[in-house]
């Protein structure tokens, strides 16, 4: 799926070309056998009919019992043969489907932690979830039974055709007719019902994207009493899936309906047209039996493809939004990032940088700084100045719009992320933990590290002051995203983590934002043993916590207003000056 490649992307469909060669043509032994099984399957069925002839036609007028015995074990074996190849068929299709989905998922996964921030920013984790879980599961239909029953079901109906004209041919160009409607009925509503499906799949992502943020903010609607409000939220969001699915289910009706009365009515006048054909003796008993048996055997796999054509259509529809996911370029493109960065020394500079979330409105404006290998950098500024997005610019976050940020002398757009983040650290203000324990957390960036490392690590970010005191210490579960810690007990988890990963260049973005003063205190230790001999960029609205920093940049509307060390600023009564003398009279 990685690999394929779509030149029809103009009408965001996947031709059942580009399918066979990506799904069904690497696997087309396990198809082939397949394809076998249900062709031994469908020709064993027809056993039935074809002695159903011989029964009434010349074993019962001739009273021939030992034909009688043969004719049912002939057709018990042939039923049983059915049977076991059907199983057969199922057992290995159905796996190997199921195989397919599993490694799918992967890929779609893999391709969508790829991208870059900013299609997180765009999209709800719920929804990706979705698409991760929900769009690939229509490949079942192409490798499971749904396909190749359609070709057995088409050879099977192949068959019964000879065998229907050379019983009768006026009776078999009566049923012609009404097969030949069907076919373009269904051609229409199959038409019609793809972009559905798409929908649907958009419809499903954004109800459930919306779904898990209710879930992950339970407090705040608890908080609020705002439960009737989501519950709204909810049902308008269910009600367009209703109506969605409404829609199809109204083709596959129209389908249906229609197979049951054209076809119905070809076996009235079967009736009719056989029933004259007996009275004039130019149709036996037998021949009208096998016909309308074998004519059982043409119109069912007819019907069936309505429903097999329904799920391949959905199949389609979920790969469309599956490949509009893997078009998308990743942001370490190979291509493009052709720097490896084997070792950091930690020469960060910004060269008139500028960036803008959205076109024409720059939340960044020409800034230019050095923060040299081991120095301390500090940002400060109001809320929304731009601090953090410089912060993110340093991680690789977010790409510049204009001007250079170099690494090492290196243009950063065009060193391996990989290589780059793998020695870079990031305490961020709300810092994510996931579900599981203390130790687990820590262990994130290292899951090898050592016993000896991870207490280091916890000495370092003093953790042990609290999970002493835990029962389970570093193995106690903290919840889902540490919902059972306080915010500095998480604070300080993330802190940790910084440290086991032993970073060349160390990003804080509101470090100690969520901690009483006591913990300060510590947490302020080990982040100065923390940032000895790295590239550190502070974020920081404490500005008590940066007086030892090299340089601080106040950063206003998006631009540096104030460059210095803390006493230089503080003598020139900037803005800076303001700050600082603001937060020492609260």
């Amino acid at each position: 799926m990685g690999k394929l490649i779509l030149k029809n992307m103009s009408k965001g469909k996947v031709t059942i070309m580009q399918a066979f060669k990506e799904f069904i043509w690497p696997r087309k032994g396990i198809v082939l056998i397949g394809l076998v099984l249900i062709v031994i399957s469908r020709l064993a069925s027809l056993v039935l009919p074809l002695k159903s002839k011989e029964l009434l036609d010349e074993i019962i007028p001739n009273k021939d019992m030992d034909g009688l015995i043969s004719l049912i074990l002939m057709v018990s074996g042939a039923i049983l043969i059915s049977a076991l190849t059907s199983f057969a068929l199922t057992r290995l299709l159905s796996v190997e489907a199921q195989l397919l989905i599993s490694k799918l998922r992967a890929k779609v996964q893999k391709q969508i932690l790829s991208l870059p921030i900013s299609y997180f920013d765009n999209n709800k984790s719920g929804g990706l979830v979705s698409r991760i879980m929900t769009d690939v599961e229509g490949v079942r239909n192409l490798i499971g039974t749904g396909l190749v029953q359609l070709f057995g079901g088409t050879i099977t109906a192949i068959i019964s055709l000879f065998l229907l004209i050379n019983i009768s041919p006026k009776m078999t160009l009566f049923v012609l007719a009404p097969v030949a409607i069907f076919a373009v009925i269904a051609l229409k509503a199959f038409g019609y019902i793809r972009p559905i499906f798409r929908k649907r799949g958009v419809i499903n992502a954004e109800v459930t994207g919306r779904l898990t943020e209710s879930l992950g903010g339970v407090r705040v609607i608890k908080g609020f009493n705002a439960e009737a409000q989501e519950n709204i939220i909810f049902e308008k969001g269910v009600e367009r899936l209703f109506l969605n699915v409404k829609k199809s289910l109204t083709a596959t009706a129209l389908m249906t309906s229609s197979s049951a009365f054209l076809l119905g009515m070809a076996s009235v006048g079967i009736m009719g047209i056989g029933g004259m054909m007996i009275i004039d003796g130019t149709l036996t008993t037998g021949d009208f039996l096998a016909f309308t048996l074998l004519l059982g055997f043409m119109i069912a796999p007819i019907v069936q493809i309505s429903n097999i054509g329904s799920q391949l259509t959905e199949a389609f529809a979920g790969l469309d939004r599956t490949e509009e996911i893997m078009n998308m370029h990743p942001e370490d493109d190979p291509l493009v990032r052709t720097v490896e960065l084997s070792t950091i020394n930690g020469d960060i500079k910004f060269d008139d940088v500028s960036f803008s979330y959205e076109e024409g409105k720059e939340v960044v404006h020409n800034i230019s700084f050095d923060a040299p290998k081991g120095s301390v950098t500090a940002l400060v500024g109001s809320s929304g100045s731009g601090k953090s997005t410089v912060a993110g610019l340093v991680s690789t976050f977010i790409t510049p719009e204009s001007g250079l940020i170099t690494i090492d002398g290196q243009d950063i757009s065009k060193v391996s992320l990989s290589s780059y983040r793998s020695q870079l650290g990031v305490v961020l203000q709300d810092d994510f933990l996931f579900e599981g324990t203390i130790r687990e957390n820590i262990l994130f960036p290292r899951p090898n590290a050592t016993e000896e490392q991870l207490n280091e690590a916890v000495q370092a970010a003093y953790v042990y002051e609290f999970t002493d005191k835990f029962e389970d210490g570093l193995d106690t579960l903290i919840g889902e995203r540490g919902v059972k810690l306080s915010g500095g007990q998480r604070q300080r988890i993330a802190i940790a983590r910084a440290v086991l990963a032993n970073p060349k260049i160390l990003i804080l973005d509101e470090a100690t934002s969520n901690l009483d003063n006591e913990s300060e205190a510590l947490i302020q230790k080990s982040l100065a043993e923390l940032m000895k001999g790295r590239t550190t960029i502070v974020i920081a609205h404490r500005l008590s916590t940066i007086r030892k920093a090299d340089q601080i940049l106040v950063i206003e509307e998006g631009r540096i207003a104030e460059r210095g060390q803390h006493d230089e600023l503080i003598a020139s009564e900037g803005r800076y000056y303001e700050l600082f003398t603001y937060q020492s009279r609260i």
